[in-house]
């Protein structure tokens, strides 16, 4: 049976994932309605920057689902944590509406309980399985072990969007620039994003960044970390050969942001998931 992997635009890009099926969010800036789609990243950027108002983003409704899904294919779909979108609703609506008409269908949606890279991550994971062609029952099992274990973390350059999108006051974020306050947030094993840590000082965040992976039971040579960065290669590329010299993973992938990463992270935004 042949397999057939869609994810929501929150996975991010590299070479092994770009040219998975992809149902891609809305990014709604002033009055303008952006598809995450093929997005000109230093363009939305610049609209981004452009903007004092909130920067709103929408899940795709389940008929974007819907059109993706195979009825001759077992069916795989990967979305952002359900705590912090709906798409993972839209895609289980999605999946009612699809079986209505082809009631032996194979569809399963994970919700990955994470975001950015730790999504692309899993999105990796069921593209690897599918390609060793186990059967489904196996890929959704090993999967579902797989987003228990995944960690994600992230380092934020500026809060300007978590400002103008409510996630913090103003004030806030002032005060964090002017205290030179760096916080280290990351998901809470359920899908919600938390403060880990506040760190005072970019060189030090990152520098505790690497330390913290230290204090997870990581099979080291059988896991695969992921750096999502947002414009900003060469910080990435650092925070890669230290964590490389200190620990040794399996492999370091290097991720370019997708709009839905690129409007939450900001610029020079750094994400990590292992």
């Amino acid at each position: 049976m042949v397999k057939n992997l869609i994810v929501d635009s929150c996975v991010d890009f590299d070479e092994y994932t770009q040219d998975i099926e992809r149902v891609p969010f809305r990014i709604l800036i002033e009055n303008e309605e952006l598809i995450d789609e093929n997005l000109d990243r230093n363009e939305l950027i610049r609209k981004m920057k452009n903007t004092s108002n909130q920067i709103k983003t929408a899940c795709a409704p389940p008929e974007e689902f819907v059109r993706k899904l195979k009825s001759q294919a077992d069916n795989f779909i990967v979305t952002i944590s359900s705590q912090l979108s709906g798409s993972y609703n839209s895609a289980m609506v999605a999946v009612e509406s699809f079986r209505e008409k082809f009631p032996e269908s194979f569809v399963h949606v994970f919700d990955s309980k994470s975001a950015s890279s730790g999504e692309t991550l899993i999105a990796y994971k069921v593209k690897q399985l599918m390609e060793q062609n186990i059967n489904t029952a196996e890929i959704v099992e090993q999967t579902n072990k797989y987003i228990s274990k995944v960690r994600t973390f992230f380092i934020l350059d500026s809060l300007d969007n978590l400002a103008k999108n409510g996630r913090i006051t103003n004030f806030k974020a002032m005060l964090a620039n002017i205290m030179h306050i760096v916080p280290i947030m990351g998901e809470d094993g359920e899908g919600k994003i938390v403060l880990k840590e506040q760190v005072r000082g970019k060189k030090r965040a990152f520098a505790r960044l690497v330390e913290m992976i230290s204090e997870y039971n990581v099979d080291f040579e059988n896991t695969i970390l992921a750096i999502t960065h947002v414009n900003c290669l060469e910080k990435a590329e650092k925070l890669r050969d230290e964590i490389m010299a200190k620990y040794p993973f399996k492999e370091i992938k290097i991720f370019k942001s997708a709009g839905l990463s690129t409007v939450y992270a900001d610029d020079g935004g750094i994400v990590i998931a292992f």
